[in-house]
């Protein structure tokens, strides 16, 4: 696939490289050995029954103090990143849009914004105005009311909303490696199309980016193409391919891929690790 300027997405060396990746959370053993990698530009999709592992993915990788890498490797852009924080790895270019966002009571939307993209910049200033300006117009294309830069991050927001400021945050934040949990999970069609434009618009402004887009549903996909789509299941990425394996998903559900690799009572092993 390539970009709208012609240029090959993918090309060069790896963006993102996951290696045996196992992952226990309370001690107990929810990943087993995930391999991915992510060329820069290209759009990831993995998919997965609820327990596969996928949301446990997402967290170990931001470095969520619960899920545990017991064994494997992390690199972002050439870096092993397993040994930094998780605000070390959003420096470094990493983001998580969470399926299930926290209110921050208190804080203001674009205060929260301002405060993470000077942190980002290890800067104590930025410009206001050229600050306030780019927010407005990423709230314009999310369509999003004006009053939410300034009410409490995801405080009384409703589904959706949420959904929209976390892909606010992404578009403000310009990440090298976006990790998006769900970001259709709870939303209508129109919401869906809505979070799709934001970030497609995002990917079209920044076209190295990559994209790890986690989803149980094809929908999403009919707006935000797939460069290769996995499947995860008891733990580890059991398939892989290109945008039509997500057709034939939609088509044939998991049991014919399941079944062809003899993988059973996938929901019951993993049922802690969505």
């Amino acid at each position: 696939m390539t970009h709208s300027n012609g240029t090959l997405r993918g090309a060069g060396q790896a963006l993102f490289e996951i290696a045996d990746v196992h992952v226990t959370v309370e001690g107990r053993e929810i990943l087993r050995g995930v391999d991915l990698t992510v060329r820069p530009g290209e759009v990831h999709a993995l998919m997965g029954r609820n327990g596969s592992g996928k949301s446990t993915l997402a967290n170990a990788l931001m470095g969520h103090p619960k899920y545990v890498i017991s064994r494997g490797s992390v690199h972002l852009d050439g870096e092993d990143i397993l040994g930094l924080r998780p605000d070390d790895r959003a420096k470094r270019g990493l983001f998580l849009a969470f399926q299930n966002p926290i209110a921050i009571p208190g804080v203001g939307t674009g205060n929260f914004l301002r405060a993470a993209v000077k942190a980002l910049r290890g800067t104590e200033t930025i410009n206001a105005l050229e600050f306030r300006k780019e927010l407005t117009e990423r709230m314009q294309r999310l369509q999003m009311d004006p009053s939410f830069a300034t009410r409490a991050l995801n405080e009384g927001f409703s589904g959706g909303e949420k959904k929209r400021a976390e892909m606010l945050q992404l578009a403000m934040l310009k990440p090298r490696l976006a990790i998006l949990d769900e970001p259709d999970s709870g939303l209508d069609i129109d919401a869906v199309r809505i979070v799709s434009d934001g970030i497609n618009t995002v990917h079209e402004q920044q076209p190295d980016m990559g994209i790890l887009l986690i989803t149980h549903y094809q929908r999403i996909l009919n707006y935000v193409q797939p460069d290769r789509v996995h499947v995860m299941a008891k733990g580890r990425i059991v398939e892989s391919g290109g945008a039509e394996l997500v057709h034939q998903l939609e088509s044939e559900g998991y049991d014919p891929i399941l079944r062809r690799l003899g993988i059973e009572d996938v929901e019951e092993a993993t049922s802690n690790g969505r």
